[in-house]
């Protein structure tokens, strides 16, 4: 039976216009909005713009809000990773600022829409079975919106129907709940969702089921929980804090992550989900599995709980990730590939597979005591040095190899040239640009090759090269070339995955010390299996959070697992970011690769201040509502 884990695109019978456009022709009143809601295809299309609204971190979700793929979207490819430390900019090196993932009047607008939706749900001529469906779809999209709210500004105004202006404007003024009453909230209507939601629909429709509800309330409990439970990590002050509208008791923490642990094993002893491929025979394939898995999560219907389409190219319906992120080489026509970066710290949590259930950071030299030299090149060094310049790389976690475009390695039917410069025979070292040298017979280019279409990295000219020593493969498709335009990729976003699920359990079970310990270690030690792992590693909050680094890296999860946690102030005081030169070392024939860990060049220190773990609330001086500490 085929599982429904899908959200309901716009409708394809408006092929000219979006669902957006038709509904703010003109205002809802009572009149239009009894016409729309008598006609069951008005319902699905008032559905479907409510669908469209929801703050799916997703391809489309910038700094400057979510579905950003208008007609002209440049923003320069700057994507949420690149404030964390999964990856930085080819070229940008700003850190995140006030005005940035902001979502109130958007947020609002959704809420308002919903709520004419659900009020209006009684009246309607549908069958029982329907309108359940409508409650039940209906408290999800309200729960996922006040979702992305609370996690942005703590306690907000919770508006439950629909306000209609009778003269008084104080009286649609609504005070902030705490922000614990916020939480709480969202997780009453994902109950509720999830009480009226079927396992699936019927025609296999890209709407929310019960797994879906689930899903989010696993999702925001745990988010929940962190807050109460670490908050004191990064105390604030204030009148927001006085009356509670930012920040939860560390009381509370036990029961949002018994939430947590009960919604997660809901989905888990259903029976109906299983992640992708889970047992590989080798990391080379476990590495192929992961990457098919991201490139088009619709082959892995068990793993894939929610997943947003994108239906064809164009404003509005494709995204950019295929011509901002692409390696230089494979660019296509594009001008500005290339723009994603990962880092060296990010590679460095990658496990090994001799040493597994620690970091295992890339070491350089034959001593190996250099992991925390980022000085540059050293002739007195005794370096590692490889025929293949992903080499270094051999025994590292195979979802490194599906996330990342290696040096050297194949995409696209090319070899990915990443190359920083060269140590001449002499012993002095070439590095980030200059002349060819002669040796011999050969003539040897800085970046690799003599061409700017042949190589992917280090050089700055159109900021299309990578500067950190890899280049970026994740949801990339890599049999599709993709037109040199806006919005002309079409691959699909999974918004929930059962790995995701998997890791929010266990990491709930290890922080409450309540639930099953051993079913939260078969849930850690079943993904790190799916990745070629033999050998399970204990159930510890490590052992947690460096798995979801690595399995969910890329994902848009690890900046809000950072503030959950009460952890980015800590990581990013001053911070420095990391990257992995490969050169070519010519003092020895043939002539082999070296790599060196360096700070990644032209990025500022970063550094993130308390008050950025909420959002300032925009409007206070008209709406009345006490703003966010610090702000």
């Amino acid at each position: 039976m085929k599982l429904t884990k899908h959200i309901l695109m716009l409708l394809l019978l408006l092929t000219a216009i979006s669902c957006d456009n038709v509904l703010d022709k003109q205002p809802l009143d009572k009149l239009q909005g009894e016409n729309l809601f008598s006609n069951p295809e008005g319902v699905k299309l008032y559905m479907a713009n409510l669908y469209y609204q929801l703050p799916i971190e997703d391809f489309t979700f910038f700094r400057q809000g979510f579905n950003w793929n208008t007609g002209d979207p440049n923003n320069g490819g700057f994507a949420p990773a690149m404030i964390t430390d999964e990856a930085v900019h080819t070229e940008f090196g700003d850190f995140i600022g006030n005005d940035d993932f902001q979502w109130w009047d958007q947020g609002y607008k959704l809420i308002r829409d919903t709520n004419i939706l659900i009020d209006i749900i009684p009246t309607l001529d549908v069958s029982e079975d329907e309108t359940k469906a409508l409650v039940g779809e209906s408290a999800f999209i309200r729960a996922y919106a006040y979702f992305a709210l609370v996690k942005r500004y703590g306690g907000v105004p919770l508006i439950t129907a629909v306000q209609k202006y009778e003269g008084d404007v104080e009286a649609l003024k609504v005070p902030r709940s705490t922000e614990k009453e916020t939480w709480d909230f969202v997780l009453k209507e994902c109950d509720i969702a999830i009480a009226n939601l079927a396992d699936s629909w019927p025609g296999g429709e890209r709407r929310a089921t019960k797994w879906v509800a689930y899903a989010l309330k696993s999702r925001a409990a745990l988010h929940a929980a962190s807050l109460a439970k670490y908050g004191e990590r990064a105390p604030i002050s204030g009148t927001a804090v006085d009356q509670k509208l930012v920040g939860i008791d560390k009381s509370a923490a036990a029961e949002y992550y018994k939430a947590a642990i009960e919604a997660s094993e809901a989905i888990i002893t259903s029976g109906k989900f299983a992640l992708y491929k889970p047992a590989p025979a080798n990391p080379e394939e476990a590495a192929e599995n992961y990457r098919k898995l991201f490139e088009d999560p619709n082959i892995a219907p068990a793993e894939a709980i929610f997943i947003k389409g994108f239906a064809r190219p164009g404003a509005g319906t494709g995204h950019n990730y295929g011509i901002w992120y692409q390696p230089n080489q494979t660019a296509n026509g594009w001008p500005h590939p290339g723009r994603m970066n990962p880092t060296l710290d990010l590679i460095d949590a990658y496990e090994s597979y001799t040493n597994p259930g620690q970091n295992a950071p890339v070491t350089t030299t034959v001593a190996g005591n250099d992991v925390n030299d980022y000085n540059g090149f050293d002739p007195a060094k005794n370096y590692k040095r490889y025929d293949d310049p992903a080499g270094i790389y051999k025994d590292k976690d195979a979802r490194l190899w599906a996330t990342a475009i290696l040096p050297g390695t194949p995409w696209k039917g090319q070899k990915i040239i990443i190359q920083a410069g060269f140590v001449k025979p002499d012993g002095n070292a070439q590095l980030f640009g200059g002349d060819p040298i002669k040796v011999g017979s050969a003539t040897i280019y800085p970046y690799g090759a003599a061409d700017r279409t042949q190589y992917s990295g280090f050089d700055t000219w159109g900021g299309n090269n990578t500067r950190t020593g890899v280049s970026f493969k994740k949801f990339l498709s890599e049999g599709v070339n993709v037109a040199p335009g806006w919005n002309q990729t079409v691959s699909d976003w999974a918004d929930f995955r059962y790995a995701e699920i998997l890791l929010n359990y266990a990491e709930a079970i290890v922080e409450s010390g309540t639930g099953t310990a051993i079913k939260g270690a078969q849930a850690l030690n079943d993904i790190r299996r799916r990745a070629g792992h033999t050998k399970d590693i204990p159930l510890t909050i490590d052992n947690v959070i460096r798995e979801r680094r690595v399995e969910l890296a890329f994902e848009n999860k690890r900046f809000w697992d950072l503030v959950r946690r009460r952890e980015y102030h800590t990581l990013f005081n001053n911070r420095v970011r990391h990257a992995l030169i490969p050169v070519l070392d010519l003092r020895v024939t043939p002539a082999k690769y070296i790599f060196i860990r360096q700070n990644i060049a032209r990025l500022n220190p970063a550094t993130f201040d308390y008050k950025q773990y909420y959002r300032y609330i925009p409007g206070v001086g008209s709406n009345g509502l006490v703003q966010n500490p610090q702000y």
